[in-house]
C-alpha cells in the first residue's frame, strides 16, 4: 500500500473533507472545517514528487511544468474519488485534495428547500448554484441533474474542470466532458455544446465572459442550464455576473438575464449542535417582481424581492437561519456568525418581524 493511498483512507474515515499535503508537515485533516494533523510523518518533498509523478495525469503534465498549478480528478481504488489541487509553493509541489464522494446524494438527504426539485423539470432556463468555496455547490449540482437522470429522458452534456461526481445513465443520457482530457479548453467546449444536440448543459463554471454568453444563448435556444458562481449571495450573484463584462455590453447581458434566469440559489454550510453541517440556503426565483427588478436595473432590490417572495418559494439567508434555529437544529450563536443581517435575526428571534422588504418594494 502506498503511502498515499493510507493518508486518504485514514482521511475518510476521520470524516475529512480535504487533505493537505506540503513538504516537512504532517498531512492535514480539515473535519468540519477544521483544520488538524493526521497520524503521519512529516512528509518530504522527495516523498511528494513522487505521489505527483504517481498520479498526476500525462495530459497535464507539461501544464504543470509550464504553469506550477493544475486541477484533476483522482480516484483511489477501494478509496474513493478526490479532486486534487497541486500547486507550487516556495518551488515545492503542494496538494490540496478534496473528498468526492461515490454516491451521488438525493436531494431530499441534503435538507435543502424541497422546492427546488421544481428546477429539474424545467425545459429551459439558467439555475445557478453559487456561494464560496466548500460550501456544497458542487454537490446540489449533482444532487439536480441525479434528478433529471432518474426521472426524465434528457441528453446531458457536462462541461468540468474536473470531472467531479461520476453519472451513469439511468433515463437520461448524459455525456461528461474534461477540460483537458476530452476537450482542449472551457472555451473550446462551449463553441460545440450547443451542436450536441443537448437538453441540459451543466457548465462547471461561470468563470468568465465566454461561460455566461454560452449560457444565455444556450437558454434562449430552448435549453436548459445548470452551473455555479462564487457570490456570497443570491442578490449579489446577478452583478457578479454582469462585472464580467465592458460596461457598454452589461445593459444587454443582464436584459438577457431578466428573461432567461430561472433561479439563483446561494449556499451556507452551517455548524449543527449535533455536529456535522447542514446548508443554509438562500433561494431566488425569477419572479415577475425579480424580472423586472433586473428589467430596470434596480439591483440593489432584489434583497427584498427574495425576503418578501416566501409564496414563491423564495427565502434569504436570515430566514433560513431563522428556521434551523426555532428546529433546534443551529445554534443561535452559530446562526449569528452565518447570518447576512445579525441584527435582524436576532429581533426575528425575539418575535419582532419589520417586513422592511414589503414597504421597500411597495413605493416602486
Amino acid at each position: 500500500m502506498s503511502m498515499l493511498t493510507e493518508v486518504l483512507r485514514q482521511a475518510i474515515a476521520a470524516g475529512a473533507s480535504d487533505i493537505h499535503i506540503k513538504r516537512d508537515q504532517p498531512p492535514l485533516f480539515r473535519v468540519e472545517k477544521k483544520l488538524a494533523p493526521g497520524p503521519f510523518e512529516p512528509i518530504a518533498v522527495e516523498q511528494i514528487r513522487a505521489i505527483v509523478s504517481e498520479i498526476l495525469p500525462f495530459h497535464l503534465r507539461r501544464d504543470y511544468d509550464v504553469r506550477h498549478e493544475v486541477d484533476f480528478s483522482y480516484k483511489e481504488d477501494g478509496v474513493g474519488r478526490f479532486r486534487v489541487s497541486l500547486y507550487d509553493g516556495e518551488g515545492c509541489p503542494v496538494m490540496a485534495l478534496r473528498y468526492v464522494k461515490d454516491k451521488i446524494p438525493a436531494l431530499e438527504d441534503l435538507n435543502l428547500p424541497p422546492v427546488l426539485e421544481t428546477l429539474v423539470t424545467q425545459r429551459t432556463g439558467i439555475v445557478i448554484l453559487s456561494g464560496t468555496t466548500g460550501c456544497g455547490k458542487s454537490t446540489t449540482l449533482a444532487a439536480l441533474i441525479e434528478q433529471i437522470n432518474l426521472r426524465l429522458r434528457r441528453r446531458i452534456v457536462t462541461i468540468e474542470d474536473p470531472i467531479e461526481y461520476a453519472f451513469t445513465d439511468k433515463l437520461s443520457a448524459i455525456t461528461q466532458r474534461e477540460v483537458g482530457l476530452d476537450t482542449e479548453s472551457f472555451a473550446a467546449a462551449l463553441r460545440h455544446v450547443l451542436r450536441q444536440d443537448p437538453d441540459v448543459v451543466l457548465i462547471g463554471e461561470m468563470r468568465d465572459m465566454d461561460s455566461v454568453r454560452t449560457g444565455i444563448t444556450a437558454a434562449e435556444t430552448g435549453h436548459l442550464i445548470f452551473s455555479t458562481l462564487h457570490s456570497g449571495t443570491a442578490a449579489a450573484a446577478v452583478p457578479r455576473l454582469l462585472d464580467m463584462f465592458p460596461v457598454e455590453e452589461q445593459e444587454q447581458v443582464r436584459m438577457a438575464l431578466a428573461s432567461n434566469l430561472s433561479a439563483i440559489v446561494c449556499q451556507r454550510l452551517v455548524p449543527t449542535i449535533g455536529g456535522g453541517v447542514i446548508p443554509a440556503a438562500e433561494v431566488m426565483f425569477n419572479t415577475p417582481t425579480v424580472k423586472k427588478l433586473n428589467m430596470k436595473n434596480q439591483l440593489n432590490l432584489l434583497g427584498a424581492a427574495i425576503e418578501t417572495g416566501g409564496e414563491h418559494g423564495m427565502q434569504n439567508f436570515n430566514q433560513a437561519l431563522f428556521q434551523l434555529i426555532k428546529g433546534g437544529v443551529v445554534s443561535e450563536a452559530d446562526g449569528m456568525r452565518f447570518a447576512t443581517n445579525p441584527d435582524s435575526l436576532q429581533m426575528n428571534l425575539r418575535g419582532i418581524f419589520l417586513d422592511e422588504g414589503r414597504k421597500i418594494l411597495s413605493s416602486l
